[in-house]
């Protein structure tokens, strides 16, 4: 989980000054973002109830989460959120139901990867994760995707069956490279167009770093698609260099680290 958190304050300086050189500094400007703060958000709410869920009960589970959501937005208001979110997360009048295609969804979802145990409910707790943000077939997807890749990969299973399973479950071209599509590659937080190159980015690398740095330097969404990428990439290496961890970990809040651990010590994550 922790993979997610490094790979936002890595990408969090880039986001801005889009990189396409792999071997990009790590800059001591790096900072966590919202992408952190809502991936703290999920983690808080499955440490409070992590029971299995039915389709009837998505909204139900949906609330749970959502309520996480507005609570660390308020601890982290200026981590950097999109305009709809934050006026989402600043309404206390009522929780509304928001139909974004963005993917902050998907930015949170790593967690959810970590702490259920089929394929069912990883679905289903990704969808009701969404329920009140990003209540829209692509973001829901997408958030699908990334939980199931992270499942996938912390379970043994190798690349190409992960990339196999992405691509029959979720539609998703993979079958390209980053070097395909890096030279027209820009920003974009669309979900569609930002999660599957993230998974490429994973798939392309040899280790943690390769895989953060090959997300970084789409010269794209670059913190989030970093989070999305570190995430599923510790799941399927199982370790994290010092060097990263050392960088990263002095810039992380204290709220953000105790329930990061206690997360990590729950779900059995390497994280030391």
């Amino acid at each position: 989980m922790l993979g997610a958190v490094y790979g936002d304050i890595i990408g969090s300086w880039y986001e801005a000054y889009a990189t396409k050189d792999y071997n990009f500094p790590f800059n001591s400007k790096s900072k966590f973002t919202d992408d952190t703060v809502m991936t703290t958000a999920v983690c808080k709410a499955i440490l409070e109830n992590d029971s299995d869920i039915t389709k009837n009960q998505l909204k139900k589970r949906g609330f749970e989460y959502a309520v996480r959501y507005k609570q660390y937005y308020s601890y982290f208001p200026y981590a950097g959120y999109g305009m709809m979110f934050a006026k989402w997360a600043e309404d206390k009048s009522r929780m509304k139901i928001q139909r974004s295609y963005g993917n902050g969804g998907a930015m949170r979802a790593v967690p959810i990867g970590y702490a259920y145990n089929s394929e069912k409910q990883i679905l289903l707790q990704a969808e009701a994760s969404c329920y009140y943000t990003h209540n829209c077939k692509e973001a829901i997807k997408g958030t699908q995707a990334v939980a199931m890749a992270v499942f996938l990969a912390r379970n043994g299973e190798n690349k190409n069956n992960i990339r196999k399973y992405i691509t029959k479950k979720f539609r998703y071209d993979l079958d390209y490279t980053i070097d395909d599509i890096k030279p027209a590659y820009s920003f974009g937080s669309e979900t569609e167009y930002s999660v599957p190159p993230s998974i490429v980015a994973f798939l392309e690398s040899h280790d943690y770093e390769s895989a953060v740095r090959n997300a970084v330097s789409l010269g794209g969404d670059a913190d989030t698609m970093a989070c999305v990428t570190g995430g599923i990439a510790e799941a399927f290496y199982k370790d994290i260099p010092e060097d990263i961890k050392n960088f990263c970990w002095l810039k992380i809040d204290y709220t953000i680290k105790s329930v990061a651990l206690e997360f990590c010590h729950k779900y059995n994550i390497k994280y030391n």
